[in-house]
């Protein structure tokens, strides 16, 4: 019987692997589940959004909480309306602009008139496409989106008293303050807007153009909750517009409309150039197929759980939601000192780059080459146009949250990797002035060679962040010949070694010169960055060989990455929502701890690493609301999964190697620029790997042996 069953398998898994020698679409988009990461703390939205859109269509259901940052959470009923831009994953409130809510009856000026219950069994959502009920007034409210562009089809009940309200002050959250805004009737069928915000971006421009398939019968607009009948335009602070429709013969209406941060000509061109009817399911349509064309990139087979499919393509998809087109289709756009330019490349926004330099970037290199080259070239014009690279980069904002100087590895990588048509000897000078600067700790980072807790917060990852990201300007400077410059930022990179206590083998905080006591690694305080000392103790990717002589040789460190995995996970110290998706004190919920599960490879245990990273995969991501074990921030939650389910991981996001873990699936195929295909197979759960064919020593695999195409094997 076992032969047979082997047998079969043997069959299934060729059947599998002829079926895609040739590289045949898939229908891959079926498998996302856009719920994913809405309920928990996974702050993403269900809404419509094409690849790396300029619009996220989705409806709002809070936007004044932290579990509300993507506009939307699973456990809420009750629907405000529908915005044209939301965040994914983050852990701030931004966005929600331009909310568009139908409605039947008597128009008021009050938001809260507009919103309406909801059954989440009466919504959908597909790749690129979005539908609810709203219940107080029986409209069915469809959403899809364009790269630049969106539609919204409302089909009402049969009445001549319908209604669609345009908020431009529907936040709800007193953090926002609107410095201006507009509103004008275009036309019997027109309407456009503009909002200046001030919130997390400091400073965002942004306007909309919209055109409904019917005219209206009538239209006002309320300026400071005063209603105006008939009112073409308006300018103030506190804006809504009512459009009254006669829906008495049940023909849906349909708007089709598109953003710009340049102007509203901007927006009129972007609406042009990709949607010029009303046909709603055409776009739809068109999406659906743009979200096949990318999740292609990688095509799995299973023969164990088809949920696995779901969860690994949800995955993907978030991979491929952010970062956003920021530049109009004729190729103006926004930059950071507020004027408007023009590029022949697209301008991208939406940097988390603390998160997404772990391992969304290395995934970008590898699948989506074009388009790390454009998000580069945009790192090194924020650097031209605001003075320094990108920290957390909002619609032509720099928000400066989080630490460290995270574009600088995302650069250095794109070099290592081959990525051509980038200006390295520019962008080396923006590593350098930024890495020069003296803020956020900086002077005395420059001054001690550690940052003291006196001087500065979060001191010890600012450090140890710090040290490696210097370790990235010297490995580029190192390349370009700088030999002195490389000099001083490989001394830079050791700086992490002042703050190494060898007693207890942690990181700790340091202030006049004497590390900083009482002493619990449990501990959540202020010298860590959204973390305790356990989930730093292990960050120092530049140079894990000499960590491990510090700590004592691979047996002591194999102790402490034992206990960092079985201790208790109780946590001490002040409430951190962020640290969750916890294994012993791993908190996967959270980014420092991603690459701990590969450090075993370096202590030649391999069995321990695929034992964690099993774990990790089959224990915190599934496909339900909650399935997501924190902030998905941008990509990074799920692109850990997507690389760690192909098999390898990148520890050291900067030079294009990466360690190997077990695959998830017996088959993946990475489909790479130049028509270029990598196989990676799996039969059982561990032993010897092997590269076309040749047995891989140790535990490493490098950027060039998957770009070039090939098979990996692990047997």
């Amino acid at each position: 019987m076992k032969r047979i069953t082997l047998l079969i398998t043997a069959i299934i898994l060729a059947f599998f692997s002829c079926s895609t020698q040739k590289n045949e679409k898939q229908d891959l988009a079926q498998y996302v589940k856009p719920f994913v990461g809405t309920g928990g703390h996974g702050h993403t939205y269900p809404g419509a959004v094409a690849p790396f859109g300029m619009i996220q269509n989705s409806p709002d259901t809070r936007m004044d909480s932290w579990d509300g940052c993507s506009g939307y959470h699973f456990s809420d009923s009750t629907i405000l309306g529908f915005s044209l831009t939301h965040l994914t994953g983050v852990g701030c409130n931004d966005y929600g602009d331009f909310r568009f809510s139908p409605i039947t009856g008597k128009v008021s000026c009050n938001s809260k008139d507009y919103s309406s219950s909801f059954k989440h069994e009466n919504e959908i959502a597909k790749a690129g496409y979005y539908s609810v009920i709203l219940d107080d007034y029986n409209v069915k409210v469809e959403l899809n989106a364009g790269e630049r562009s969106a539609m919204q089809r409302y089909t009402f009940p049969q009445t001549n008293d319908a209604h669609i309200i345009i908020d431009l002050q529907e936040s709800n959250t007193s953090a926002e303050t609107i410095y201006e805004s507009f509103i004008t009737i275009e036309s019997d069928n027109a309407i456009s807007g503009f909002r200046r915000t001030g919130q997390w971006a400091k400073d965002q421009y942004l306007y909309f153009y919209a055109e409904f398939s019917e005219p209206f019968t009538g239209y006002g607009i309320c300026s400071d909750n005063i209603e105006h009948p008939n009112m073409k335009h308006a300018e103030g602070k506190d804006l809504q517009a009512w459009l009254d429709f006669d829906a008495t013969d049940g023909t849906p209406i349909v708007m089709r409309v598109a953003t710009s941060a340049v102007d509203v000509e901007g927006a009129k061109k972007n609406l042009a150039a990709e949607i010029n009817d009303f046909d709603f399911d055409a776009l739809t349509q068109k999406t659906y197929q743009q979200w096949n064309n990318e999740l292609n990139r990688i095509q799995i087979n299973t023969v164990v759980n088809e949920n696995d499919k779901d969860i690994f393509y949800t995955s993907l998809y978030h991979c491929f939601v952010v970062p956003n087109l920021y530049s109009d289709v004729d190729g103006r756009y926004r930059a950071h000192d507020k004027k408007v330019y023009q590029s022949d490349r697209p301008r991208y926004t939406v940097f988390s780059l603390w998160d997404t330099f772990r391992t969304e970037h290395p995934l970008l290199s590898l699948i989506q080459r074009e388009r790390s080259i454009d998000i580069i070239n945009t790192f090194i014009n924020n650097y031209e146009t605001g003075g320094l690279l990108p920290v957390w980069e909002l619609a032509a904002n720099e928000t400066n949250c989080m630490i460290g100087y995270h574009a600088i590895p995302v650069i250095a990588d794109a070099y290592f990797c081959g990525l051509e048509g980038i200006d390295y000897e520019k962008a080396l000078e923006a590593m350098v002035k930024t890495a020069r600067e003296d803020q956020f700790g900086l002077s005395c980072y420059k001054e001690y060679g550690f940052i003291p807790s006196n001087c500065e917060g979060e001191s010890v990852s600012k450090t140890l962040e710090y040290a490696y990201d210097d370790w990235c300007i010297a490995r580029l400077a190192e390349a370009l010949g700088k030999e002195e410059l490389a000099n001083e930022f490989y001394q830079r990179a050791q700086y992490y070694k002042n703050l190494y206590e060898p007693k207890d083998k942690f990181f700790r905080g340091k202030r006049n010169g004497c590390f900083v006591t009482p002493f619990d690694p449990t501990q959540v305080n202020f010298m860590l960055t959204e973390a305790n000392t356990w989930q730093y103790n292990f960050f120092v990717p530049q140079d894990i060989n000499t960590h491990i002589e510090m700590m004592g040789g691979t047996t002591a460190y194999t102790r402490k990455l034992n206990e960092l995995f079985n201790s208790s996970s109780e946590l001490t110290g002040r409430v951190q929502s962020d640290i969750t998706g916890l294994i012993g004190q791993y908190a996967h919920g959270n980014e420092p701890s991603h690459h701990m599960a590969y450090l075993y490879n370096y202590l030649g245990k391999p069995s321990q690493t695929q034992k964690f990273v099993n774990k990790i995969m089959y224990e915190l991501y599934t496909d339900q609301a909650d399935g997501l074990c924190g902030n998905e921030d941008c990509g990074q939650m799920s692109a850990w999964y997507v690389m760690s389910a192909m098999g390898f991981y990148p520890v050291n996001p900067c030079g294009g190697e990466y360690e190997l873990g077990i695959p998830l699936f017996p088959e993946v195929k990475l489909h790479i620029a130049d028509g270029n295909v990598f196989t990676v197979t799996k039969k059982g759960n561990q032993g010897k790997v092997y590269l076309n064919g040749k047995r891989v020593k140790g535990s490493t695999l490098s950027h060039k042996d998957i770009t070039k195409g090939g098979m990996l094997e692990f047997k």
